[in-house]
């Protein structure tokens, strides 16, 4: 590769370090006291140490990308926490289908279908607050607490009225959630993110379903007391929106006899938008003007069999999703269900779970909350079996994964202690108490292996849940049947409903406390904030007011950059930590094959195959790492510890004791295994013996910095060798 003109290249090597989820200061990337910023902003930039040519002794030239920002906030971000994680999961999900030409689209489109929905139970849940609790008891039948019953004058106008002034509300939760799910930081000299169609299109699909839900659950109580010729119009012209909408998830992008697909599809979504908020004006106009007298009901009429459809349709989304991805599994190696795209089932019953329990909890406590159930009535039976089922299995999945823990913690100590065994052999009995230590930090890394069957475990429970909300579809009341079928009295299906009411605040408490501590606290965010971090990395494709990606600019930056750097130097060697080798991984995808001839790669702490190969096989699975590998001529090399929960081994272990890796193939030269600790005796001089370093990071520790020069020559020697062959390169 030649040089620019006037754009003489320096003979040395830049050693970029990108951080993980920790969001370490610059100083602490680089270990300097100084740093200055060299290019992006406050949220993402690249920094060097502020000496006049910011080198290590090793001889590269120091610089860090920092990144924490990006998916960070305040105020916003904590409201995110709570409001958007179910949509954040359901998005996840799309992105762990399994590897396969006919069960990946099938995965894709169920995914889609089940985050549509979600956006279905949230209007559902919010208009069950708007107007079956204040429009139509508090200001009607139930009388509730003050003020709620004379709620700005509104219990002096008709029925119709006072649904067509509170359906605003709902109307206005979508804003919010729109406003909430699109917010995104503003890239200042980085190139700008690539937004694909599929994203604005699921949008408005998204909110033109949101409208016509909330028309059909208006005209749906209107036709209750005698169907119009108007109403029953504006109501097949609802349904008929829904029904395209529903179609156009399913229709990919792509071309078709030369008229791209994703271009029509999109037109024709803004077209059922625009129809929505059409029908959405005539339907508030009908049900405001409308003289006839409405029908007499505890609750709002229609509004339960639309719930339980809307949790029937849930529970057979998530079935079907299940079957499509146990359906003649891939992968007969050794690895995990999860690395066989089970993972996108699991995920999604984490999504419909929450999503479930929050919806019914909302419409639960605000009728304890106003009154509105005093009397006859009472929430959809839907909801109390979703609050019911809720409890029960996360009682039993804290149970069952509690017991799992304990009994593989004896398998874990086992294979932990043959681990220590090899690495320090005749231990003396002064350093015993250090060695028990070592062996239960190994043991309880070890524990990643399992949370595959943990999430697994979880997500068939949640399932059962589900289906024991079926009763509910047919109008049977738990506490009903709990005494026909179990001979169980009323109040202890009524303490289980308030523990699981409680158990949902909690878990919203927890989520908001999250918020706050994960952005405020660097070792909180450390160790909950990664969960977080990870969900916002993926793209929107499933749900689009799940929180934006970061990824869409933290990865073509670093592309910019890694590209400006190897047109002005010997080299550019990436170092990625934890989540950051990811990104690096993805960066190195990306780069011309001009650039890539210039580029080496060093990862630690990587969680590259122990959790994303395994939860992603279709995007970074084995053949993915392996062609980041060949595009980066193999000059890659990994580190990892066994005392390491996160990171691990890409390639081949290299345990003592293991059989020699292929010499031919060149993945096998790839990991190399760092002992932890050094050492169990304290070293000659010292008290206290070497720290266990686990998931920490080390780039001044010997083994990093021997990686650091061992690439750093590789990139050397090949510059060298591509002068000798092009005498005219400026290089």
């Amino acid at each position: 590769m030649r040089s620019r003109p006037g754009s003489a290249r320096r003979r040395d090597v830049v050693e970029l370090r990108v951080h993980g989820v920790s969001g370490a200061r610059p100083e602490r990337i680089l270990d300097r006291a100084r740093v200055r910023q060299v290019a992006g902003d406050d949220h993402g930039g690249f920094h060097r140490p502020d000496t006049p040519d910011g080198t290590d002794p090793d001889g590269v030239t120091l610089e860090a990308y920092r990144w924490g920002d990006l998916p960070s906030g305040t105020v916003a971000r904590t409201l995110s926490l709570v409001f958007l994680l179910p949509f954040m999961l359901s998005n996840v999900a799309v992105w762990m289908r399994p590897v396969g030409r006919r069960r990946g689209p099938a995965v894709t489109v169920l995914c889609r279908l089940l985050a549509l929905n979600l956006t279905m139970l949230y209007v559902l849940s919010t208009a069950g607050v708007a107007l079956d609790l204040l429009a139509w008891r508090c200001l009607g039948a139930a009388r509730c607490r003050g003020p709620f019953d004379t709620l700005a004058g509104l219990d002096d106008r008709q029925v119709g009225q006072r649904l067509a002034v509170l359906a605003l509300l709902p109307i206005a939760a979508v804003a919010f959630l729109r406003l909430l799910g699109t917010r995104r930081p503003r890239p200042v000299d980085a190139p700008q993110a690539t937004v694909e169609p599929m994203v604005g299109r699921l949008r408005v699909i998204h909110i033109a379903v949101a409208l016509v839900v909330l028309d059909v659950l208006l005209l749906v109580a209107r036709s209750a007391g005698g169907a119009m010729t108007w109403t029953s119009t504006l109501l097949v012209l609802a349904v008929a929106v829904l029904l395209v909408d529903v179609g156009l998830i399913a229709v990919p992008g792509g071309r078709l006899g030369g008229v791209t697909v994703e271009r029509g599809a999109t037109r024709v979504a803004h077209a059922t938008r625009v129809v929505a908020y059409a029908l959405s004006v005539a339907t508030l106009v009908t049900v405001a003007l409308d003289p006839r007298g409405w029908p007499s009901s505890a609750g709002l009429p229609g509004y339960d069999r639309i719930v339980s459809g809307a949790l029937l349709g849930q529970m057979t989304l998530l079935v079907a999703l299940s079957g499509v991805v146990l359906w003649r599994p891939s992968g007969r190696s050794g690895r995990s269900a999860l690395s066989r795209g089970l993972g996108a089932a699991v995920v999604a019953a984490f999504a419909v779970g929450l999503a479930g329990a929050f919806s019914a909890n909302l419409v639960y406590q605000a009728g304890d909350l106003l009154g509105g159930y005093r009397g006859d009535g009472g929430p959809p039976p839907a909801y109390r079996w979703t609050i019911l089922a809720f409890f029960l299995h996360v009682v039993s999945a804290a149970v069952l994964c509690g017991a799992l823990l304990l009994l593989s913690w004896r398998r874990r100590w086992r294979a932990a202690e043959a681990i220590t065994a090899r690495d320090f052999p005749g231990t003396p009995a002064a350093a015993g108490g250090h060695l028990r230590r070592v062996t239960a930090a190994i043991a309880r890394a070890r524990i990643t292996e399992w949370l595959g069957l943990l999430a697994v475990t979880y997500a068939l429970l949640a399932v059962v849940g589900l289906c024991t909300s079926v009763p509910g579809l047919f109008g049977l009341e738990p506490d009903r049947l709990a005494e026909q079928v179990l001979g169980l009295s009323d109040g202890s299906v009524g303490v289980g409903l308030a523990l699981g009411s409680y158990l949902v605040a909690g878990v919203v408490i927890a989520l908001v406390l999250g918020g706050l501590f994960a952005y405020r606290t660097t070792w909180f965010r450390r160790h909950v904030g990664i969960l977080w971090d990870l969900g916002t990395f993926w793209p929107r494709t499933a749900h689009p007011f799940a929180p934006p990606s970061y990824a869409d600019r933290a990865v073509p930056e670093l592309v910019d950059r890694i590209t400006r750097l190897a047109e002005r130097h010997t080299g550019v060697l990436l170092c990625g930590h934890s989540h950051g080798s990811v990104l690096l991984a993805l960066a190195v995808l990306r780069l011309p094959a001009r650039v890539r001839r210039r580029v080496a790669l060093l990862t630690y702490g990587s969680p590259l195959d122990r959790l994303y190969a395994r939860l992603f096989p279709a995007y970074l699975g084995l053949g993915v790492l392996r062609e980041v590998g060949e595009r980066v001529g193999w000059r890659w090399v990994n580190l990892w510890r066994d005392t390491d929960p996160v990171g691990g081994w890409i390639f081949v272990a290299h345990r003592p004791g293991d059989p020699p890796a292929d010499a031919a193939d060149p993945a096998g030269r790839v990991d190399r295994r760092l002992r932890d600790p050094r050492d169990v005796s304290p070293a000659p001089g010292e008290r206290h013996p070497p720290p266990v370093r686990g998931h920490h990071p080390g780039e001044s520790d010997p083994e990093f910095r021997a990686a650091v020069c061992d690439l750093a020559g590789r990139l050397r020697d090949l510059d060298r060798r591509r002068a000798d062959r092009e005498p005219g390169d400026s290089s």
